[in-house]
C-alpha cells in the first residue's frame, strides 16, 4: 500500500531505490506517528469532520496500534512503503471507511515532519539526561580526586602542575556548553508543523492550536511554507548539538587512551573493561575508549552531511529530504551509546596517586619557582631569562639571583613541589 497509490505500480527497482531503508527506520518513529494521528483525529472531530463515534473509534484503534508498537509486534512489510501507509491500512482494515478518513486535511509531508519532531524532542531529552548523568559522575570524580596532582602538558611536553580534580571538572564544564546547543535544538524542534499539509496549508478549517497543545508542543510553526522548509533544518540543529557533545567525548576518550599507556601510567581500569592481544599477554587495550573516540569523530561529520544534502534545495518538498532520516536516526543511537558506555566505564577508573614521584616531573614547578623570584623583586622577564635550558634534563640555573644561592633556588622548587611550609 502506498498513500499516493492511483491503481498502478512502479517498477520494483524504482520502488527499492526510493524506499531505501525507510521501513527499518520507521519502526523507531511509528509511535510518534500514532501520537500525531490521535491528535489529528481528535481535531477532526472537534471541527466536525468526524463524528464523535468515528473519533472515538479511530483513537481507540490507534491506541491498539501504539500498544503493538510498544510490545515490538508492529512490523512494516515490503508491501507497505512506510509506517504511515501501514498504520492507515490497519485503521482501514479494522474500521472500514472511518479508517480512510484519518488522512483528511493532512499530507504525508506534515506527517513525516511532526513524527520526526516528536521523535527528536524525545531523543534530545534523553541525550540531555545522559549528558547530565555523565556530568554528575565527572563532578563526583573531581571531588574524590581533587588532591591528586596530575602533570599538565602543552605541545605534548611537560608544562605545569594540574590535578585530577581540574581534569574531571574541565570535561564536566565543557558538557554544560554542549547542553546549550542541545537546548537550542530542542527549542527548534518544539514547534508543531502538523497542518502545513504538503507545505501550503489546508482549505479545511483545521485547529492547529488544538493539535499543538494535544501533542505537547510549546508553539506551532505559523507559516506553513516555513514548516515544510524546517525539514532538514530541525535535524541539522540536532546534529550541531550532538556534534558538540561528541567533540567533548572524543577528547576525553583520547586523554584516557593516552593516560592509560605505560609511558604515562596516570590511570587504569579493571581487566574486564579492557581487551587483550592475541599474541602479547601483557596488553590491556583501551578498545572501548578508542571506539568512543572514533564514533564521536564520525558524529562530528553529521552536520556537514546534512548541509550537503539540503543546502541548495529551493522551498517546498523534495525527495532529497528523505535521506536526512537515515543519517540522523543512527547518529542519535550512536551518541546515546557513547554516553552510556563512558558513564559506565568511568565509574571504575583508578587514578595513580604518585605520578610526580617520577623524576621527569622534577621541573614541573619551574613556573612557581620563577614566580617566587618575581615576588622577591626580580622583574619577570629577567627572572624568565635566567631559566635557560641545555636539555630537558639539565637546566642551567644561575649561581646567584638576588643573592640567592643555587641550593636555595633549588630548595624553593622542592618546597613548592612538596607543598610543605
Amino acid at each position: 500500500m502506498k498513500l499516493w497509490d492511483k491503481g498502478f505500480s512502479t517498477d520494483k527497482k524504482i520502488d527499492h531505490f526510493t524506499v531505501g531503508n525507510d521501513r527499518e527506520l520507521d519502526l523507531l518513529l511509528a509511535k510518534y506517528d500514532v501520537i500525531a494521528s490521535k491528535a489529528h483525529a481528535k481535531m477532526l472531530g472537534k471541527i466536525g469532520l468526524l463524528t464523535s463515534s468515528e473519533t472515538d473509534a479511530l483513537v481507540s484503534e490507534l491506541d491498539n496500534i501504539g500498544a503493538s508498537i510498544a510490545e515490538g509486534a508492529f512490523t512494516i512489510e515490503d508491501s507497505f512503503e512506510d509506517m504511515h501507509s501501514k498504520i492507515e491500512f490497519l485503521l482501514t482494515e479494522k474500521l472500514g471507511d472511518t479508517g480512510k478518513k484519518i488522512h483528511t486535511a493532512r499530507s504525508r509531508n506534515d506527517q513525516v515532519l511532526v513524527a520526526m519532531q516528536l521523535y527528536l524532542k524525545n531523543e534530545l531529552s534523553e541525550l540531555k539526561s545522559g549528558t547530565v548523568d555523565l556530568f554528575n559522575l565527572l563532578m563526583d570524580l573531581a571531588e574524590k580526586h581533587k588532591e591528586v596532582l596530575l602533570p599538565g602538558y602543552t605541545h605534548l611536553q611537560i608544562a605545569m602542575p594540574s590535578s585530577f580534580g581540574l581534569w574531571f571538572s574541565a570535561y564536566a564544564e565543557s558538557l554544560i556548553d554542549d547542553l546549550y546547543f542541545i537546548e537550542a535544538a530542542y527549542k527548534v524542534a518544539d514547534q508543531n508543523p502538523l497542518g502545513s499539509a504538503a507545505g501550503y496549508g489546508s482549505s479545511f478549517a483545521i485547529d492547529r492550536t488544538f493539535t499543538t497543545q494535544e501533542m505537547g508542543f510549546d508553539t506551532l510553526k505559523y507559516n506553513v511554507v516555513a514548516a515544510q522548509m524546517g525539514r532538514g533544518k530541525v535535524e541539522k540543529a540536532t546534529a550541531f548539538g550532538m556534534s558538540s557533545i561528541a567533540a567533548t567525548l572524543s577528547k576525553i576518550a583520547m586523554d584516557i587512551c593516552l593516560y592509560m599507556s605505560q609511558n604515562f601510567d596516570f590511570i587504569s581500569f579493571p581487566d574486564e573493561l579492557t581487551t587483550g592481544s592475541s599474541i602479547m599477554p601483557h596488553k590491556k587495550n583501551p578498545d572501548v575508549f578508542e571506539l568512543v573516540r572514533a564514533k564521536c569523530n564520525k558524529l562530528q561529520a553529521v552536520p556537514n552531511q546534512l548541509i550537503l544534502i539540503t543546502n541548495n534545495l529551493p522551498s517546498g518538498y523534495h525527495r532529497d529530504l528523505q535521506l536526512v532520516k537515515e543519517i540522523i536516526v543512527p547518529a542519535i543511537q550512536d551518541l546515546k551509546a557513547c554516553l552510556e558506555i563512558l558513564t559506565f566505564s568511568l565509574k571504575e577508573i583508578k587514578v595513580n596517586q604518585n605520578i610526580l614521584d617520577d623524576s621527569k616531573y622534577d621541573y614541573l614547578f619551574s613556573v612557581d619557582t620563577l614566580n617566587e623570584l618575581v615576588q622577591n623583586g626580580l622583574p619577570f622577564r629577567d627572572a624568565y631569562k635566567k631559566w635557560e635550558w641545555k636539555s630537558m634534563k639539565e637546566p642551567l640555573l644561575p649561581k646567584e639571583i638576588l643573592n640567592i644561592s643555587m641550593k636555595e633556588v633549588w630548595a624553593i622548587c622542592v618546597w613548592k613541589k612538596s607543598g610543605e611550609r
